[in-house]
């Protein structure tokens, strides 16, 4: 398992396991870890609504693993996915739709 911070959480990236693209992050905790490799499907702990939740579950937009992987301090995991859909609840793409200019706003970034 990988090293779990105080709050029993981990930091997941979601990835389009053909092209790379970074879809998403979110945090696991031991039960979405758990219910992701029962089921296949990303799984993740919603910090705002303090419980598990499966991607896609009402949009089905899920992502299917493929892979899980753990970084070199344990500390962090990539989900290498195949996207049933945007991976973004705005219907994006991936939720990195949105880069900071020098100015320090944000604009879109299409494509």
């Amino acid at each position: 398992m990988p090293k779990f911070d105080a709050n029993g959480l981990v930091t997941a990236v979601a990835v389009d396991h053909v092209s790379g693209a970074l879809l998403m992050l979110a945090h696991m905790d031991a039960e979405a870890i758990a219910r992701t490799r029962e089921t296949g499907f990303a799984h993740f702990h919603s910090r705002s609504r303090a419980k598990l939740w499966m991607k896609g579950e009402s949009s089905g937009h899920v992502l299917r693993v493929i892979e899980i992987r753990v970084d070199c301090d344990q500390d962090a995991l990539e989900l290498r996915v195949q996207a049933a859909g945007p991976a973004c609840h705005t219907l994006a793409p991936t939720c990195f739709y949105r880069r900071m200019t020098a100015e320090g706003s944000l604009e879109r970034i299409e494509g």
